[in-house]
């Protein structure tokens, strides 16, 4: 066994070191990052033996919760970890976006990160120590990679930039930026926020990229101390021979077909481009290079007309936005629907409410164990024109439902003056472009149509990059598939016109710098509004009323000490409420109880019900009770569920009674009043039509003690009845 190396800082008054060669040694790179008391074990592995040439980077990233870091047992059936939270998906994108532009082309190794949590203190979040150990274990190894990179998180506290505030401080945070970012450029961003201006978020990112520099100079100690030589590439150059055939075979077509602006148009005469540009070459070159040099020249083409029109593919101004529809009630029985369209991107978006017992539970290592709230966002294969294998929902797909999650959530009303579970569902129905920005507008839609109060209409765009040689560059407001594909960025912005609620940033090259991204951020926020106000035009605010088959919510508080009232022995008492008016009823340990029914009826029923349960007999109050059974002296009522009292066969009418059976019999309802509560709690009641005068006149058949009271009630065995 090797000697083990580390390297220290100390980053926001906490200890950050990354050591190597005391675990898993066999991989090619292995590092634990710990930052305070959490722990991640990441290592780095690549295949022995190179993949046939592929176009894209061969790179995996698992990010595993294991919950014994925290000292929990998983909370599954079968008791240990199954398939992975959304939580652990994201940030094995957030990851993998980081790393795959440091990476190489050229470098067809199957290439696997893994970072496992072996402690989590609940304090100091895993997914930055996940991604400091990525970059560590990829520097140390013989991998190829042009980091080492880093990344922090920046808060907004108590109005003031917060280095990695902990997870407890991030609750009162103004926003929550990741930055990560090599020793000169921006890799990365991403960020949630609560409707903060675009010269703050830039202050962030600035703040964040120079405390990023002192754990890049870590990771650089390491390397220097224990690094492996890199595997040497061998990039693949395409001759100037098959570059000049390519060219020719072009003649001029490749211009034509990118001006069709129709995506499905572009692509049939593409791919019929491509496949007459085989045919006619295959028998001088291997067609693996032919597509390869296809695509360089297919890229080649659109860069340039890009550069050299200042307009996007299909004509459009470098800032122009497409047309754009909005619409609204579309599903008749769903509590509310919108549907936005842009171009040739299509997204229908649908909201279900639920009770609070509809939460969604969360079993993993962050504080928070429900959520409230759900996005949801579905890509099928007609939505691109294609036949796939339809399966769970991947990676891209869990990625952008959490993209926009983020970004509708600073705008929801509290569960106080809400509540009510949220569920959006964002169906992707047609596809070219920023689908996961069309589903944030189109969840604004469908959230007023509901009848949510939101705080204000959410809007998203995606801003592109493409860049020239000589330090040019065209930055494209909304951009489409092709120009995402072969361009340089893809910067989604999210906000209200009062400022931004999400972000997030994927480049393609080794880094972008500051004055780039302030002017993507700038141009983002106009095209942002002009978005909402085609929402406005749409409708312009929440429903007043909420639809009629969506469940009305009611939240009630009693005294804390009489939740075992309405729970009963068993939760007998709920259930038969439950059974009885067919509502859902949520009772939380403060006391608050919140119940909901489509039918308004049921819940006024149920809270009735629950209000009489917890409610206090009152000295004067009237009531409607049941005769529970019949004595000889008078008859008890039961006036609230379990609460009984007497009344005195004088105060069972206005009129002399001879017996009690002759006004009264079991079953009967009757309306008393509360004359006396004695010191021992035992209620005496008078029938509504006795007025005080006569309750007052004298009876000779007084009350019996209470032992005289329990033998009327005790069965006489020898003759089979009372005596």
């Amino acid at each position: 066994m090797s000697a083990a190396e580390s390297s220290k800082r100390l980053i926001a008054a906490r200890t950050l070191s990354v050591e190597t060669g005391r675990l898993a040694q066999q991989a090619n790179g292995a590092v634990v990052v710990r930052y305070g008391d959490t722990m991640v074990l990441v290592t780095a592995c690549a295949s022995h033996q190179p993949t046939e040439k592929l176009n894209f980077i061969p790179l995996t990233v698992d990010y595993e919760e294991k919950l014994y870091a925290a000292g929990k047992i998983p909370g599954s059936f079968i008791r240990r970890e199954g398939r992975p939270s959304e939580e652990t998906i994201i940030t094995s994108r957030f990851i993998d976006r980081c790393l795959r532009p440091l990476l190489s082309k050229e470098f067809n190794h199957e290439t696997q990160i893994i970072a496992t949590i072996l402690s989590a203190d609940k304090e100091n979040n895993p997914d930055i120590c996940a991604l400091i150990g990525a970059s560590s274990a990829l520097a140390i190894s013989d991998i190829p990679f042009s980091g080492p990179i880093s990344a922090v998180r920046v808060g907004y506290i108590d109005d003031d930039l917060t280095l990695n505030p902990t997870l407890p401080q991030m609750e009162d945070s103004l926003f929550n930026v990741v930055v990560a970012s090599t020793k000169q450029d921006i890799v990365m961003v991403e960020a949630d926020a609560k409707e903060v201006s675009e010269d703050v978020v830039m202050q962030a990112i600035k703040f964040g990229h120079k405390a990023n520099q002192e754990i890049i100079e870590l990771q650089e100690e390491l390397q220097k101390t224990c690094g492996k030589a890199k595997i040497e590439i061998n990039h693949a150059e395409i001759t100037p021979e098959l570059s000049n055939h390519i060219a020719d075979s072009f003649n001029g077509k490749l211009s034509e077909a990118l001006s069709q602006t129709q995506k499905s148009q572009r692509e049939q005469t593409l791919t019929a481009l491509k496949a007459e540009t085989t045919q006619k070459l295959a028998d001088s070159f291997p067609e693996e290079e032919i597509m390869h040099a296809f695509d360089a020249q297919l890229r080649r083409a659109i860069r340039e007309k890009i550069l050299q029109t200042k307009q996007h593919v299909d004509g459009r101004q470098a800032s122009e936005i497409r047309p754009i529809s909005c619409e609204v009630g579309l599903l008749p029985r769903a509590h509310g629907s919108g549907l936005f369209s842009r171009g040739e991107t299509q997204v229908l978006n649908i909201t279900t409410l639920g009770s609070a017992r509809q939460e969604q539970l969360l079993d993993g290592l962050g504080l928070a164990e429900t959520k409230r709230f759900m996005h949801h966002y579905n890509f099928p294969p007609f939505s691109a024109g294609e036949v796939r294998r339809r399966g769970s929902p991947g990676r891209r797909e869990i990625g952008h439902g959490a993209l926009v999650e983020r970004a509708i959530a600073p705008v929801l009303p509290s569960e106080e003056d809400f509540p009510y579970t949220i569920r959006l569902v964002s169906e992707v129905l047609s596809s070219n472009g920023s689908t996961s920005m069309a589903s944030a507008c189109s969840s604004s839609l469908s959230l007023m149509d509901t009848g949510v109060p939101i705080k204000a209409p959410v809007a998203g765009i995606a801003m592109g990059l493409i860049t020239g040689d000589n330090g040019e560059y065209v930055m494209l407001t909304d951009i489409e598939g092709i120009e995402d594909a072969y361009g340089d960025m893809d910067f989604k912005v999210v906000g209200t016109s009062n400022g931004i609620t999400a972000l997030q940033l994927d480049i393609k090259l080794g880094g972008i710098n500051f004055e780039i991204l302030a002017e993507a951020l700038k141009q983002a926020r106009l095209a942002r509004l002009k978005i909402l106000d085609k929402i406005a035009q749409t409708i312009s605010a929440s429903r007043a009323e909420l639809s009629p088959y969506a469940p009305r919510m009611h939240k009630i508080t009693i005294d804390s000490s009489k939740i075992g009232s309405v729970i009963g022995p068993g939760g007998k008492t709920i259930k038969s409420i439950i059974e009885e008016t067919k509502a859902s009823i949520d009772v939380r340990n403060d006391g608050k109880i919140v119940i909901g029914s489509p039918n308004e009826e049921a819940a006024q029923k149920a809270i009735k019900m629950i209000e009489a349960l917890t409610r206090d007999v009152c000295l004067g109050d009237t009531y409607t009770g049941k005769v529970t059974r019949l004595l000889n002296f008078g008859a008890m009522v039961e006036i609230l569920p379990g609460k009984e009292g007497l009344i005195h066969i004088s105060k069972l009418a206005d009129h002399y009674v001879s017996k009690v059976e002759d006004v009264a019999k079991v079953g009967d309802e009757i309306t008393v009043k509360v004359i006396e509560i004695d010191d021992l709690g035992r209620i005496n009641l008078a029938h509504e039509t006795v007025s005080d005068e006569s309750s007052d006149l004298p009876d000779t058949r007084k009350i019996p003690s209470a032992s005289k009271r329990r033998q009327q009630k005790r069965p006489d065995h020898r003759y089979g009845q009372r005596t």
